[in-house]
């Protein structure tokens, strides 16, 4: 059989994706490698049926020069996603409903618990059907677990990271963040106007479920305060903060930038529903928690504005693009080098390869020390000079 590619993306889009599967297509080809999409992440390798050709046209897609010629020009991910963790089954497809899966009872949260089931016996087989010599997967650090639990299988695997969180470990950057910085800046210098005009005080939520980069770089770029997951602030001293900043804007305004995550002294985020495939339930609007606090604490009114779906739309930036062209091209660069396990990234300023992060470890937060004032609850813009371009290390 000729040598051939999976790539697949996972998780949430971001810009910058399709410029990843065009270059790995390109640069496969040129190598003599036949590449071939797996669509909707995941869920393409657990759920496709091998012999039924219907599933095989939903579950994969060859690539060719002539398909992937223009999908780089726009954002999202031309494969598709899903959340799917085939570690983490609630049950097998229809088709392979008489195989027997290793299961287990997971907490769902609100009382609830449920079965799941390990499919990476069918993963393989199908991989092996598929005739893969290489698996490069493109994803968050959810989906780049399984990829790190498939290079323990024995598998070949190249991982790429992407997320608007910014918080895969071994990495400075991921495809997504620029652009997702980018359009927060955009919409918040917009939105001065309307919270000045009403001299309120404006209340941001951002993306950051477990780490704060992408609401400390909105920050430091919009030059406001910040919440952050990684430091729970005095809230009587944030409110405090926010209307001094008031009452000293001649326009009688002030901002603050709170990450999905943010908590204070006497209040813990709240989450509701069941859990995803990868432990993960939805998490309450910080944002109107706190406007209710500043309403009660200040009689301040107060303007709530979500910064979500929108920062992950559309193309990318030109950071993003450089970024993720790079990434595609180091991946194969890995791939004709013989390598697996590892995970392209940027350390210390530069383009490196490093090891697919270990799952355990949980994500990249930020160093407190060096980026966030914990009295003042803005970034830290002194000391600077040797940081790399990102101002973070990988770690």
């Amino acid at each position: 059989m000729p040598k051939r590619i999976v790539i697949l993306t996972g998780g949430g889009d971001v810009p910058g994706l399709n410029a990843v599967i065009k270059q790995v297509a390109y640069r496969g080809i040129g190598m003599d490698y036949e590449v071939v999409g797996i669509r909707r992440g995941w869920e393409g390798l657990t759920h496709i049926n091998m012999e039924d050709a219907e599933s095989r046209a939903r579950y994969t897609l060859p690539l060719t020069m002539l398909n992937t010629r223009t999908i780089d020009r726009t954002g999202g991910t031309f494969l598709h996603s899903s959340r799917t963790n085939p570690a983490k089954m609630k049950a097998p497809p229809e088709h392979l409903a008489h195989v027997t899966f290793p299961k287990k009872e997971i907490d769902k949260g609100e009382g609830k618990t449920a079965v799941t089931y390990d499919m990476t016996t069918q993963v393989l087989k199908n991989l092996e059907a598929l005739g893969a010599d290489t698996v490069i997967a493109i994803g968050g650090d959810d989906t780049l677990s399984y990829a790190r639990r498939l290079h323990d299988e024995n598998v070949k695997v190249i991982a790429i990271p992407k997320t608007m969180d910014n918080d895969v470990r071994n990495t400075e950057y991921c495809i997504g963040f620029s652009t997702a910085i980018t359009r927060a800046d955009s919409a918040i210098q917009r939105q001065r106007t309307t919270v000045g005009s009403h001299e309120r005080i404006g209340i941001f939520r951002i993306f950051g479920r477990d780490a704060g980069h992408t609401a400390l770089y909105t920050a430091y770029v919009t030059n406001i305060r910040c919440v952050i997951p990684e430091h729970r602030v005095d809230l009587d001293k944030l409110i405090q903060l926010l209307v001094k900043d008031k009452r000293s804007n001649p326009s009688n305004y002030s901002l603050v930038l709170l990450s999905e995550g943010a908590e204070w002294e006497g209040f813990e985020t709240v989450h509701y529903g069941e859990a995803d495939a990868y432990g993960h339930r939805k998490k309450m609007n910080v944002g109107d928690v706190f406007s209710n606090e500043v309403k009660r604490r200040a009689g301040e009114d107060t303007i709530v504005s979500d910064l979500t779906y929108d920062l992950r739309s559309g193309d990318p930036d030109f950071t993003d693009k450089l970024v993720a062209c790079t990434y595609g091209n180091m991946a194969m660069d890995a791939l004709a080098e013989g390598k697996s396990g590892m995970m392209t990234g940027i350390v210390n300023g530069c383009f490196q390869m490093v090891e697919i992060p270990d799952p355990k470890l949980g994500p990249r937060t930020v160093d407190l020390e060096s980026m966030y004032n914990t009295e003042r609850y803005r970034p830290i813009y002194s000391g600077k000079a040797g940081f790399p371009v990102f101002l973070a290390r990988a770690k």
